[in-house]
């Protein structure tokens, strides 16, 4: 059960989000049926311009950065481990070559204040809007071996998103 909590009672195991649960990334219109999704595994959580936000990255070869690009919203949402096999799937299949939401099984909900949707099971959502972005560039790399992560030059794009509503079972207040 997701109930609203206030930016200032969020709690979570940050590192766990990114590294060991890994997060979906979410960028469209619900209304229309018209969004993609890909699950994330860099990024950050924090506090800038007095405002919370969330910091997440996208290559420009994906077909959620166009969604990204066109779209001034996201969510970014947290899942049980059971549904590890359906992020798995969101995050190596693209939705340029069908409708890889439907065939993971989730199930895409309204959110309460962006036109980018959540999702039935996720157990956090966090309802965002775009404030800032930035290009990758290998020059500014200061350790060389970051560009490791770019064997093909497809540096991501950088979004900040400040977080509008945060939704989330009781672990994420506890």
């Amino acid at each position: 059960m997701r109930n609203p909590i206030p930016v200032e009672d969020f709690k979570s195991r940050i590192f766990h989000l990114w590294d060991i649960q890994s997060l979906l990334l979410t960028s469209g219109d619900f209304s229309t049926h018209h969004f993609n999704a890909m699950t994330i595994g860099w990024g950050s959580i924090g506090y800038i311009w007095r405002r919370p936000f969330i910091q997440v990255v996208v290559r420009p070869t994906r077909y959620t950065f166009e969604f990204m690009e066109k779209n001034d919203t996201f969510t970014v949402c947290a899942f049980p481990k059971k549904y590890h096999s359906a992020l798995n799937l969101l995050g190596n299949r693209s939705g340029r070559d069908g409708d890889k939401i439907s065939e993971s099984g989730l199930t895409p909900i309204a959110s309460s204040v962006i036109p980018a949707p959540g999702y039935s099971q996720a157990s956090l959502i966090l309802e965002c809007k775009k404030i800032y972005w930035d290009d990758f560039r290998p020059d500014h790399f200061i350790d060389p071996a970051i560009d490791q992560h770019y064997p093909k030059k497809d540096y991501h794009r950088l979004y900040f998103g400040e977080i509008l509503a945060i939704f989330g079972n009781k672990s994420f207040q506890e």
